[in-house]
Formats: structure tokens, C-alpha cells, sequence
């Protein structure tokens, strides 16, 4: 079930999802328009969570090879987690950044992608459909998928699980969506002290968080190897 809650948070950690939220928040009425985006997200990604995890193979040759494929897919993941981490420390994606800056302020500007376009038009039923074709599943969320059915747990439990699974890899919109229903007022003004606040230690927290997720995976998959 940790593995689980990891891959969740892991899965949240979505570029497109980020771009998104940051769109809306600069929006007017953004509560409503997350209201939709949220809404055609959890359509699409529960929607085909739930297909995936129960079209898994569930035979008995799956089920006398799983103890030895798991241990190593965590040890792959983790060791993918840990070369993402150097990659951050040594500051290259930084450098890689700034070159592509300056490339593109060398071209001029350049016309946002569609989906942007789109979100500017602040409507509700706009997000909803943006939502939904965005949120694809990707290597976290086929990997979190993949956990929960090995836990065999009943068909409730599983569906419960793959809800849950989607509602926290969603944290990043639900958390100001419910802050701006909350307080309206405040909200902005919260937000813009946590994007500086970020800005100044998310290079940081990024590093450590992969390291951390890597070490872990790599250190639970020489667990089930070993044991």
C-alpha cells in the first residue's frame, strides 16, 4: 500500500498538470474553471484506470513470476528516480533551460500551444474537455495501477483504491480549487507567497524528493529479491 501512496504522489508530479494549474490561477473565476478541469481529469483517469486494472492478467503463471518481475521494476524505478535526482544536482536541466530561453527570445515570441489557447477563453465546459484529453496516464500512474491490483483485494476495495489513487495524484489543482471555495479572498494572495516561497526551494525539495524515492524503491526491491 506505500508503494501505492508514493506512486500517487509521484504521478502528481505532472509537467502538463502544473502549466495547468498556473493557467487557470491567472484566470478570472478560476475556481469554476478548475471546478471543470477537475472534473474532466477524474472522467478520463478513473475511467481508464479502472479498465486498465482489471483487464491485468490474473493467471497462475502471472502470479509465479510477479515476486520476481516486482523487486525489479522497483529497482528500475528507483534507479531512474536516482539519475533523475544527479541530473537535477549537477544543474544541467537548469543550463538546458536557459539555452532554451535564449533560443527562443532569439526566434521572438511564440504563440502558446492549443490547449492554452483554449484555457484563456475561461469557460467551464472549455477546461472540462481540456481536462479530459490532457490527463493520460503515464509510467507512475501504470505503475501505481499495477500495484493495486496485485494487492487482489475485492472488486470494491479496488475501485475504491483506484478513486483514492486519482484524487491524490491530483493534489496540485485540488488544493487551491478548495482554497479558493474556502476563501476567496485570501487565495490569491496565499498563492502568490507559496510561488515565491517555491520558486526559491523547489530545485532543492526536487532533489532530495527523488533521491528519497529512488532510495527507497531500489532498497524495497533488494528486499523482495533477497527474501
Amino acid at each position: 500500500m506505500s508503494t501505492v501512496i508514493l506512486l500517487s504522489l509521484t504521478a502528481s508530479l505532472n509537467p502538463t498538470l502544473v502549466a495547468v494549474t498556473t493557467v487557470m490561477l491567472l484566470l478570472e473565476k478560476p475556481a469554476r474553471l478548475m471546478a471543470g478541469y477537475l472534473l474532466g481529469a477524474y472522467l478520463t483517469s478513473i475511467t481508464l484506470g479502472l479498465i486498465i486494472v482489471f483487464s491485468l492478467p490474473n493467471s497462475s503463471a502471472t502470479n509465479a513470476t510477479e515476486n520476481t518481475i516486482s523487486p525489479s521494476v522497483d529497482i528500475g524505478i528507483g534507479a531512474i528516480c536516482l539519475a533523475i535526482s544527479f541530473v537535477l544536482y549537477t544543474g544541467r536541466v537548469e543550463r538546458m533551460r536557459e539555452r532554451r530561453a535564449d533560443r527562443k527570445a532569439a526566434k521572438g515570441a511564440s504563440e502558446p500551444p492549443r490547449w492554452q489557447r483554449e484555457l484563456n477563453k475561461g469557460s467551464p465546459r472549455v477546461t472540462f474537455v481540456v481536462g479530459a484529453l490532457l490527463t493520460l496516464p503515464g509510467a507512475s500512474y501504470l505503475a501505481g495501477l499495477t500495484e493495486i491490483h496485485k494487492l487482489h483485494y475485492a472488486t470494491p476495495v479496488t475501485v475504491l483504491l483506484v478513486i483514492g489513487f486519482n484524487i491524490v495524484m491530483m493534489w496540485l489543482l485540488e488544493v487551491p480549487f478548495v482554497s479558493f471555495l474556502v476563501a476567496p479572498e485570501s487565495t490569491p494572495r496565499a498563492i502568490a507567497r507559496a510561488k515565491r516561497w517555491v520558486s526559491r526551494h523547489a530545485h532543492a525539495f526536487a532533489v532530495r524528493g527523488f533521491a528519497t524515492i529512488g532510495v527507497l524503491l531500489i532498497v524495497k526491491g533488494l528486499i523482495g529479491l533477497l527474501g
